[in-house]
Parts: C-alpha cells; structure tokens; sequence
C-alpha cells in the first residue's frame, strides 16, 4: 500500500503526475463516495491545464462506486460550496490547486450542508481507503447531470442577496481574473446586476480562462502580480480594482491609487457592515494579524472569536459560535447566510454597497484603520526546519511579552507590537506578520529584527 502524499492539513494537493494522477483522483473519488456513504455529489473544476482529466477520472470513481454526480463543470470552488447545499448533495468536490504553481493541482472536499470534513473520521479515512485501494465492483453505477447553467443562476441570486443594488452609485472597477475560472462567473453576475441598475463599469483584464496562463499563475497574494492590477486601476482612472486567484474563492483589492489593501482592513469594512446591518454578532478572524479587526468589532459591539488559520478551522469556529461572518487577512472571506462558506465575489459586492453609502474613497475609507493599526503584509520565507525557529524565536521572546498563544504557530504580543509566526498548511514556507499601535518606526524596526533572524543574520 502505498502512502498518499497528497493529502495535507485539510485538502488534497500536489505536483501532477508526482503526487496526484487520474488513477489517484479516480481512487479519492471511489473513497470519498464510500467513506461518507454518499449518494449525491456535487463536482467542479478550475480551468488548469490537468483539471480536466483530472475531473474525469473523479466523476467515474464517484459513478463507479454507486453515487449519482451533479457537474457543474468550470466553475469557482464556492459554486461547489453554494450547489452542495443547495441540492442537498453528501458532498462536493472542486478540482482546483487555488493559486499554486501550474505543475500543482488538487481537490477541495466538503461534507453535506457544506460542512468541512472531520479530519480523522471522514478526512484521513479517505486517505486511508485511497490508498487501500480495494474497491468492489459496484452492482449499479451513478447518474451523471450537468446542472452547471441552473446551479449558477441560483448562485448569483444568492450572492446579490448580500446587497441592495438598486443602491449602488456609479463606480468604474478594474477586475482581473487572471485567465482563471472566475470571467464567465463574474459576466453572469454583470448580467444580473444590469437588470436592476445599469450603474457599475468593469475595466476586465486577463479575463477569459487559459489554461496556459499567460500572464501567470493567478495568484494576486505575490507582489509582481499586483502591479498589472495597480497600473491598470491608475490608467483608467477608475474607483478601485479587484483580482481573483485561480478559483475565485478569494478576492484582493486595490484602492483608487493603485495600493493593495491589506486583507486584515478588508476584514474590518466588512465585519462594520454586518454589525451596523444586524447588531450585536459575533466576527470570526485568524490570528495572524488581529488588533485593527478586534478594535472594529468592539467599536460596533460585536463579540470577536479567534480561530486557527485554514477554511476548514474557520469554518467550523464559526459554526460553533453561530457567527455571521469570519475573515482571514489572506483574503478568505466566509458568510453564515453562504452556508458557512467562503466568497470571492461577495466581498466586492459589499465594498461597492460600502462605497455607494459614503462620500469617500477606498483610500480614505481603510487610512484611519492603518494609521491605527499599521502592519507588515506577510513575509514568506523557505526555510529547513522550520518548527527549530519558531521555538527559539518563541523563547527569545516570550519573557518579555506581555501574551503569548500557540493557536496557530507562535503569536506574541506587546504593549504596543505584535507578531505571529507560523508554517503554511500548504506549502514550505513559513509566514511572519507584525503589527502595532500606531508606530510606523516600531513597526519597521521589528519587521527588520525578526528578518534578520529568521535569515539566520543574528544569533538567536
């Protein structure tokens, strides 16, 4: 029995050919109809070059072993997340490697109602009986459907139920797909939103899907793909731009200066919306960069709960504390009225409702929340064994902190900076954030410690 090296910390990713092929994808496919006895099953993919395969080889394992197949063909993963719930389906499956490399690919799986699978019970059994591999042959296969036209059209009316267009003003919007999955989506929601009120006016760039993406791998989070989307939002003189990664579960912004938003102010503007809409709710957000995202749920009297970085953790938290929305600083956005799930074409949605109700620009509307709260982004670095340097960074610390936490790496905090430490659940980095009160210099100088020593250029 061969061991699976595709499986990480909550989805199934690897290097095509390496670590996933057709005949593993047809394998997962047969193990995840058998673990979760299933009966329907929701399936998409993005638009890379081995998804296709790929997506074959998943719906004849999920046919073969006696379960019936919804297709929604090329799609975003939250389409698959929306179609899960909404048909009542025992789950569903993306075929998708996000925003990695174009040799990587990999399959996002969820439960019934949407719900992340349980990673022993359900998660790790699949693993288990993939690699098994000892299926028997099924009395009746599953029925194939093609639901990929109705399945969107009942998306997009409940995603526009977010916001009320009919207030939207007029703005001009730079959207990249980044010859990803998300134009023909984001069209249909086009569509949609001229029915109502013919307001907004999109500036599409790298739209159309291609396989061979051209422009690279959609992967807005890397500073040398920001700068099509910031030229092009200056040129065009337009209110601010947004691009999508590779399954446009995620949504990153650009102000009317061209200036990539940090994800952890997006959190705040949308968190506001929600507690100015309902009141008193509780806000669920990762602990990699927190005081700017607690200040604001405080301010609008909502309860905020941290939760370990990952779709799957956020969602469950949320779950368990009944909140009407979580947001990672990375971009991932989730909603309880969106089965518990994440959203990258919500997220826009808001912002432009947000910008319709104030006289203000996105520039002007995030400067208070980063003159407040100014933080670092986050700094990736590649380096062996990274576990070694979280705990001497952890104990060079710690004694001199006034809090330190282990819910996700090494948080720890000071009166007035903070930092978080942690390894990608996905990849072989580990990321550094810093924030602090206000201090602009403290904030530069500790970034620049914590560089250095991570880089090996001070002893620890």
């Amino acid at each position: 029995m061969k061991k699976l090296s595709c499986f990480k910390a909550y989805d199934v990713r690897g290097i095509v050919d390496e670590d996933l092929n057709e005949d593993i994808t047809y394998r997962i496919g047969r193990s995840f109809v058998k673990v979760l006895k299933a009966k329907i099953v929701v399936v998409g993919k993005d638009n890379r070059p081995s998804s296709t395969n790929l997506n074959e080889a998943l719906i004849n394992g999920i046919l073969d072993e006696g379960a019936d197949v919804l297709d929604l063909g090329l799609c975003g993963t939250e389409e698959v997340y929306f179609a899960t719930s909404n048909y009542n389906a025992s789950g569903g499956i993306e075929v998708t490697a996000s925003h990695n490399p174009i040799k990587y690919n990999g399959l996002k799986m969820i439960g019934k109602m949407s719900c992340p699978l349980d990673s022993t019970r359900e998660f790790l059994r699949i693993k288990e009986v993939a690699e098994n591999d000892s299926f028997e042959k099924k009395k009746e296969k599953g029925k194939y459907q093609d639901v990929s036209k109705s399945s969107r059209e009942l998306y997009i009316k409940k995603i526009l139920s977010f916001v009320d267009p009919k207030t939207f003003k007029e703005n001009k919007i730079v959207v990249n797909s980044g010859n990803g999955a998300a134009g023909p989506t984001f069209d249909k929601i086009d569509n949609a939103l001229k029915k109502v009120k013919n307001v907004l006016k999109f500036e599409r760039m790298y739209h159309e899907p291609n396989s061979n993406f051209p422009h690279g791998v959609p992967n807005p989070m890397l500073k040398q793909n920001q700068l099509a989307t910031s030229r092009k939002v200056i040129e065009s003189k337009s209110n601010f731009g947004i691009a999508f990664d590779g399954d446009f579960d995620r949504c990153f912004f650009f102000d009317e200066n061209g200036d990539f938003v940090s994800g952890q102010y997006i959190v705040c503007l949308i968190a506001e919306k929600f507690l100015r809409q309902v009141g008193k709710e509780t806000i669920v957000h990762d602990p990699r960069v927190v005081w700017s995202i607690q200040n604001t749920v405080s301010k609008f009297g909502g309860k905020s709960v941290a939760a370990k970085t990952g779709h799957a953790f956020l969602k469950s938290k949320m779950r368990e504390f009944n909140a009407i929305y979580g947001g990672e600083m990375s971009a991932h956005h989730y909603f309880r009225d969106f089965c518990y799930s994440d959203s990258g074409m919500i997220p826009w949605l808001v912002i432009v409702e947000l910008l319709s109700k104030t006289d203000q620009t996105l520039s002007q509307i995030v400067e208070s929340l980063k003159n407040a709260f100014p933080s670092s982004g986050e700094i990736n670095f590649k380096i062996p064994n990274p576990s070694r340097i979280l705990e001497k960074i952890y104990f060079r610390y710690k004694k001199k902190a006034l809090l330190t936490e282990r819910l996700d790496g090494i948080s720890v905090s000071f009166k007035d900076w903070r930092f978080n430490m942690r390894a990608s659940n996905t990849e072989d980095l580990v990321r550094l954030n810093v924030e602090t009160r206000g201090n602009h210099h403290l904030l530069h100088e500790k970034t620049s410690e914590l560089t250095d020593i991570i880089n090996n250029k001070i002893n620890y």
